[in-house]
């Protein structure tokens, strides 16, 4: 009898990273084959979000071994973009490169990608995301794994440096959030080209990723290679561990900021108002925070830095008393004395958030104290 193929310590190592994302999902080790949580209940899905690249095709080739092991249902989503000629083909042949491991059900989404409004990475993005969402709805899936490496996160924090971006944003993308799990985000992209290599997998490789019209292709063909010329090795560890750190402090930021916002709000006819004193007792980096939470909770989105700066001149109570629009149609003013916002009387000392929807008249940008 033959000795069993030894598994290539890469692959061993990716499972693992697979088993440790899945911990709240995948059904205890030893349970048979085929075996539900409860009587009648079929074992969790997760579906595997797949482009036919070296990095999902491992990322699926790790997983259905939880399928085989009976501690999960492994499926998979190959999303066709549309946006070159033989991207059907090349979702059809990662389609039944994934059935030959194992994975079952597999679906190829064909989106339609935005042609304005956003850049052509972004608007992919968002047309991709849909479809995951889509597909994990359809299916009750109780997670869904991305392949994004260390390699990928790297270029992230770079391009979010580029930006001139704060901590959230520098802390890249976050191993879990929701439904989605990135469990390979501390292997390097190498490595899953060598576990496709041992599984015998013939990845696709996305022309997109060397065209230097893209910033992201940029980074990963030029400015990462030459920043390793110049410091030497390591770089991309290097800006793994700092997404790390980064996403540590940003979590635990966000926490302190979202316990002193519901502690400070006050809610009036759908403006949100924020005392002036108690904003100034906050350190600049919860106050903006603060703030932010404010004008997202109105009805606007995440304002930039600049924005949220000009909100805190506010406070300094010199000139004029606002609206600051921060975006989104949504503007903060600072109360003005005898003005009441609060129904029983005058509500002095506040900003006040409001979002300008048609119809309402935000207060006159001239008014003063």
């Amino acid at each position: 009898m033959g000795r069993r193929p030894r598994l290539n310590p890469v692959a061993a190592a990716a499972r693992n990273r697979v088993e440790d994302a899945l911990a709240d999902v995948l059904l205890p080790a030893g349970a048979p084959s085929g075996a539900a949580p409860a009587e009648g209940e079929a074992a969790p899905l997760v579906l595997v979000a797949c482009s036919g690249g070296p990095d999902s095709l491992a990322l699926a080739a790790a997983a259905v071994y939880f399928a085989k092991a009976g501690r999960c249902r492994v499926g998979a989503v190959v999303v066709d973009h549309g946006l070159q000629e033989d991207s059907a083909a090349v979702a059809r042949h990662a389609a039944d490169q994934l059935a030959g491991l194992g994975l079952s059900p597999v679906e190829v989404r064909t989106v339609e990608v935005a042609a304005t409004g956003m850049g052509p990475e972004a608007a992919a993005r968002t047309a991709r995301y849909a479809a995951l969402d889509a597909a994990a709805r359809g299916s009750g899936a109780a997670a869904v794994l991305l392949g994004h490496t260390l390699d990928d996160q790297a270029e992230q924090v770079l391009l979010g440096l580029a930006r001139g971006s704060g901590t959230r944003s520098l802390a890249g993308m976050p191993a879990r959030r929701g439904p989605y799990r990135r469990p390979f985000l501390d292997l390097r992209r190498a490595d899953t080209e060598e576990i496709c290599s041992f599984y015998g997998l013939d990845p696709w490789h996305d022309p997109s990723n060397t065209d230097p019209a893209f910033a992201r292709s940029r980074v990963r063909t030029q400015v990462l290679p030459y920043l390793e010329e110049q410091l030497g090795p390591g770089i991309a560890q290097a800006l793994y561990r700092s997404a790390r750190i980064l996403g540590q402090d940003a979590d635990y930021l966000e926490q302190l900021s979202s316990e002193a916002y519901a502690g400070l709000r006050t809610e009036a006819g759908g403006d949100i108002l924020l005392p002036e004193e108690g904003l100034r007792g906050l350190p600049a980096s919860l106050r903006q925070r603060v703030l932010a939470l404010a004008a997202v909770e109105v009805g606007g989105f995440q304002p930039s830095f600049e924005r949220l700066l000009a909100a805190e001149t506010l406070l300094e109570r010199r000139g004029s008393a606002g609206p600051v629009q921060l975006g989104g149609r949504v503007g903060v003013y600072r109360q003005v004395r005898g003005k009441s916002v609060l129904p029983g009387g005058p509500s002095y000392g506040n900003l006040v958030f409001r979002n300008n929807r048609p119809g309402t008249e935000p207060p006159s940008r001239s008014t003063q104290e």
